[in-house]
C-alpha cells in the first residue's frame, strides 16, 4: 500500500444486534485504493461497511475514517463523517414518492445546500457523470435496476466524498449491468476516490482484481499476496 491512510481500524470488535460478528479487526486502507470485502452472506461484510460510516457504533478497539474518530463519535460529527463517505446500497433506497431530481435535491438540502442555482448545477453535474441526465424527471419505478443504481451512485457523490462505500452494488443486477456499475466505480477511483466494495459477485471481481479482504469465521483476513492482489483460484475454492 502507498499513500496516506484514510481508514484505520485496530483491535476492533464489530457487533450487530448484540451479536459479535467480527473480532479483533485490524486494517488500513489508503487514499485512492480500491478494496473488495468478500465473504459469505452473514459473514460481516455489511456490518463492517456500516461501521465505517458510524451506522454501527464501534464498541471496542479504535478506528478513524476520513479524520474522524469512530470510538465515541458524537452525533453532530456523524453527519460530517457521512459527507466524507458516500454510500451505494444494493437495494437503492431511493424515495419512491418523488422523481430523480427531487431525490437528489432532498440530500443536498439535508446537508446544508440552500441556493437553488447551486443545487441545480450540482445535480446536473452528477447525473451527467453517471449518464442519467435525461432521466432527471423520471420516477424511480420508471427506471431499470441498473438505472436506479446509477442514480444511487450519483446521490453518493453529491457532496464530493473522499470515500465511496459500496455495499453489494451489483447484487440485484444482471451481469452486463453489473459490469457497467463497476466501470462507474472504477472511473470514480481513477478520479481519486477511495472505493470500498462489499460483494459476493466473485465472477465480476475476478475479472477486475484489486486488494481483497475476506470475512470468514468471525475474522477479517487480508488475502492479498505480495503484488497486492488476491489469489482467487484458491480463495474461491475455500469459500464457495
Amino acid at each position: 500500500m502507498s499513500g496516506n491512510p484514510i481508514i484505520e481500524i485496530n483491535n476492533a470488535d464489530i457487533f450487530q444486534g448484540g451479536s459479535l460478528i467480527l473480532a479483533q479487526v485490524g486494517l488500513t486502507i489508503c487514499e485512492g485504493e480500491f478494496v473488495y470485502i468478500i465473504g459469505k452472506v452473514g459473514s460481516g461484510k455489511t456490518s463492517l461497511i456500516k461501521t465505517f460510516n458510524a451506522e454501527l457504533p464501534l464498541q471496542n478497539g479504535t478506528g478513524q475514517v476520513a479524520g474522524f474518530n469512530l470510538a465515541g463519535i458524537k452525533h453532530r460529527d456523524v453527519a460530517f463523517l457521512r459527507r466524507k463517505t458516500g454510500v451505494v446500497f444494493q437495494d437503492f433506497r431511493l424515495l419512491t414518492d418523488r422523481n430523480v431530481y427531487k431525490n437528489l435535491e432532498f440530500v443536498l438540502k439535508a446537508t446544508g445546500w440552500k441556493q437553488e442555482a447551486a443545487i441545480n448545477a450540482r445535480i446536473s453535474v452528477v447525473l451527467e457523470k453517471v449518464g442519467m441526465l435525461p432521466k432527471m424527471k423520471k420516477m424511480p419505478h420508471e427506471l431499470s435496476g441498473g438505472e436506479q443504481q446509477r442514480i444511487v451512485i450519483a446521490r453518493a457523490v453529491l457532496n464530493d466524498p473522499q470515500i465511496i462505500l459500496a455495499d453489494e452494488p451489483t447484487g440485484n443486477l444482471d451481469p452486463e449491468t453489473s459490469e457497467e456499475i463497476l466501470a462507474l466505480l472504477l472511473e470514480l477511483n481513477q478520479a481519486g476516490k477511495t472505493i470500498v466494495m462489499a460483494s459476493h459477485d466473485y465472477t465480476l471481481i475476478n475479472r477486475h482484481r484489486f486488494r481483497t479482504l475476506i470475512c470468514e469465521n468471525g475474522i477479517l483476513k487480508d488475502t492479498s499476496g505480495e503484488d497486492g492482489v488476491v489469489d482467487f483460484g484458491s480463495l474461491l475454492e475455500n469459500i464457495g
